[in-house]
């Protein structure tokens, strides 16, 4: 499998994923336009996406949805509560490209196999998802408050991982957001921080994850860098040796970030 982040943050996501047969976006949260360039950039043809997975309904992950389904007729794929609270949003869609996924059965996009799972988000039934060619798996969790049971077991085991490690708590405590915001952030149903996404991180590892995305950092309350520095602490805390036990990195905010291939 190939994957490669084409944006991450709260200003726009979106990631894809492919094999020899199939091509498929994990939201498309900016313009359309900003999505195909990012396309383009790593040499794939929007004409030859298979399909687009949705997490949730939130702008920053489905801007660009509606555009590029229309302009390419691309599936859309997410679950009913998904679907209820984002069709105002996309514009028309034609009514072959409404595909409605369900988190207790697991789907096909080609021959992607995918299992969703639950995040716990304030959205109105968000999702993360583990992603199989059968022989490697990918999974893919950001925007959640906490790690539940179900994406611990999930992402078990997953040969790459993107994980949320959306902000330090000391820079959001200290920052000029508003009271509730900050409050809503580190909720249960907020973003992860630097340091719960390391303790999942070195959980993930002696499963066997080699590779891990750090992603949808905030722009106000992390630093690329910071985010690196406390999942690399915790895992060299552990006993684990970077580039030799697991490979780290940090998704791009405004640009494509490196392509990885499982």
């Amino acid at each position: 499998m190939k994957f490669c982040s084409l944006y991450s943050g709260s200003s726009g996501n979106s990631l894809f994923v492919s094999n020899n047969n199939t091509k498929i976006l994990i939201d498309a949260g900016l313009s359309g336009k900003r999505i195909q360039s990012a396309l383009d950039i790593i040499a794939e043809d929007p004409r030859e996406i298979n399909g687009i997975m949705v997490t949730h309904e939130h702008s920053d992950h489905i801007h660009g949805v509606g555009v590029l389904s229309r302009r390419f007729n691309l599936p859309i794929y997410a679950n009913q509560k998904t679907w209820d609270a984002m069709i105002k949003g996309l514009g028309k869609i034609a009514e072959e490209n409404i595909k409605i996924f369900d988190f207790e059965k697991p789907f096909c996009i080609q021959d992607l196999q995918i299992k969703a799972f639950k995040t716990s988000h304030d959205a109105a039934d968000s999702a993360g998802f583990v992603i199989s060619d059968g022989k490697n798996r990918l999974g893919i969790a950001t925007d959640s408050g906490i790690i539940t049971p179900e994406m611990r077991s999930d992402l078990c085991g997953c040969d790459l991982v993107v994980l949320e490690s959306n902000h330090d708590v000391s820079m959001l405590e200290a920052g000029a957001y508003p009271f509730y915001l900050k409050q809503r952030i580190k909720s249960d149903f907020g973003h992860l921080s630097n340091e719960t996404a390391g303790d999942l991180a070195q959980a993930l590892v002696e499963k066997g994850t080699r590779q891990l995305v750090l992603a949808h950092l905030s722009q106000e309350n992390n630093y690329p860098q910071l985010a690196y520095q406390t999942t690399a602490r915790i895992l060299s805390e552990a006993g684990m040796v970077l580039d030799k036990d697991v490979k780290l990195c940090v998704a791009k905010r405004n640009s494509t970030s490196e392509i990885i291939n499982l």
